[in-house]
């Protein structure tokens, strides 16, 4: 099963309904390379081995009885981000507030993962209800990165992505406010894609999550895993504040198609002026080459965006916490008690004046795209960080906080603010081998058009056959 375990989802669906491997061992296999690493990389903090057996168990009999299945993932593995509510298991947020929380009901995107037929194994890291780019708290410890584990495999999806990277899973679902899937694939070496607003509902919880910055998404080894799963988590619920209209066809079938010829921008300035790392840079420079090799148009330019955009944003972002409504704030963590505190001195009117600003933001940088397809930057400033960055030398809350930008590339949170889909393709590694992700923002709703050449790049530089060491050595 060594082999299979790094095949993609869409591979394993094909060859567990041509009866060629059975869903119980898969599972097994995923169960027990979670046993062997997990301890290491602390990318699940709930696994649910009984449940996913049974899950797999009942995926066998249906397969056996119905070879060609409605539902297009029926028996293949899945973890879900410990920020979704799962029925039936526990969902902590990452939170001492929330420990022991067990929902009664799934959100419609676990749901949806549900009826296509994936089996949970279980629940992943992520920082204290996702608030950071770091995956570290004080209930469910520090998430490592397993190409270093001395170093974050980032956040707030890190649990996700490490998992992916590792061979626990093969694809995670994660969620992304301003990152949050983006920087984690990054950091690991895996695909993650932030869909559209709207293309993916918040219910029933919700109608909106922070302000519609955020959405949910998935973690992958592949773009066509990435393609097919958006098929199976798009879609329209009941009172929806915002809808993206449908694909002209699914999301799958722009994988392998051409892309045409695009008008490409390229930008290796982040615009609050921080400083991109060589090794960044060489990424976004070595992408533009290669795309100007595949017959695109390529130059160098980017939208015009205020840095004090940026603190404008950070006023939406200390809501984080309100999402989660407790009467345990003792409980939460200090510098989420910092946040929280922000979020409440902020008045009603600053809250409006803060929507309205970003809102003209996005109409002056989606403008951008009249005169080009896409804009390719890097997503981080810099490649993973050391584990603890973000408290080590200082008990300044503000400081620490102020850490998350020293680290996250403002064309992240970007495609949030507008809406853009966008994506972190493993497109290169710094000289110490750790991977560093090239990210490709795309057009309003157009997920398909950055599929089509995100699928192009991954044919010219494939990455699938890379893994960290961790995640190959024998005991795994």
């Amino acid at each position: 099963m060594n082999d299979v375990i790094w095949l993609s989802a869409t591979e394993q669906a094909d060859l567990l309904r041509r009866r060629e491997i059975s869903s119980t061992e898969l599972v097994q296999a995923y169960l027990a390379r979670i046993e062997a690493l997990n301890p290491q990389l602390g990318a699940f903090v709930t696994v649910c081995a009984d449940e996913a057996l049974a899950g797999a168990r009942a995926a066998d009999e249906q397969l056996a009885s119905s070879p060609q299945p409605d539902a297009p993932f029926l028996g293949v593995p899945i973890s879900i981000k410990d920020l979704a509510e799962t029925k039936g298991v526990r969902t902590t947020f990452s939170s001492r507030a929330f420990a022991d929380y067990v929902p009664d009901f799934d959100t419609a995107v676990v749901r949806r993962l549900k009826d296509a037929g994936f089996v949970l194994l279980g629940k992943t890291n992520t920082p204290e209800f996702g608030n950071l780019s770091f995956t570290e708290s004080i209930l469910n410890g520090v998430c490592r990165n397993p190409w270093d584990l001395g170093r974050t495999p980032g956040g707030s999806s890190g649990g996700a992505a490490a998992a992916v990277a590792a061979g626990l899973c093969p694809v995670g679902h994660g969620s992304d406010g301003g990152g949050s899937i983006r920087t984690p694939a990054s950091c690991c070496g895996v695909v993650g894609l932030k869909p559209a607003r709207g293309r993916i509902s918040c219910a029933p919880g919700l109608g909106e999550s922070m302000v519609g910055l955020s959405t949910d998404g998935m973690l992958t080894r592949t773009v066509l895993d990435a393609a097919a799963t958006l098929d199976v988590m798009a879609g329209y619920e009941v009172g929806d504040p915002y809808w993206a209209a449908p694909p002209a066809r699914p999301f799958r079938d722009e994988v392998g198609a051409g892309p045409g010829t695009l008008r490409v921008a390229f930008t290796t300035i982040s615009p609050t002026g921080n400083p991109m790392t060589p090794e960044c840079v060489a990424a976004v420079r070595s992408t533009a080459r290669q795309l100007a090799d595949l017959g695109h148009n390529v130059e160098e330019a980017c939208p015009e965006v205020d840095p004090s955009s940026y603190d404008v944003l950070m006023r939406l972002w200390v809501t984080a916490p309100c999402y989660y409504p407790a009467d345990k704030t003792d409980l939460f963590e200090p510098l989420t008690r910092f946040v929280l505190k922000m979020a409440r001195e902020n008045s009603s009117a600053e809250y409006v004046e803060a929507v309205n600003a970003l809102h003209g933001l996005c109409r002056k940088v989606v403008a951008f795209w009249n005169n080009y397809d896409v804009l390719v930057t890097s997503t981080l400033l810099r490649p993973p960080v050391p584990v603890g960055f973000l408290f080590e030398g200082t008990d300044d809350l503000w400081e620490q906080y102020l850490r998350d930008g020293l680290f996250l590339q403002y064309f992240t949170p970007l495609g949030n603010v507008t809406g853009l889909p966008g994506i972190s393709l493993p497109l290169h590694w710094s000289p110490y081998g750790l991977p560093i992700g090239v990210h490709i923002l795309g057009p309003p709703a157009g997920e398909a058009l950055l599929l089509r050449l995100a699928a192009q790049l991954e044919a010219a530089s494939p990455w699938r056959d890379r893994h960290p060491d961790l995640a190959v050595a024998d005991h795994a």
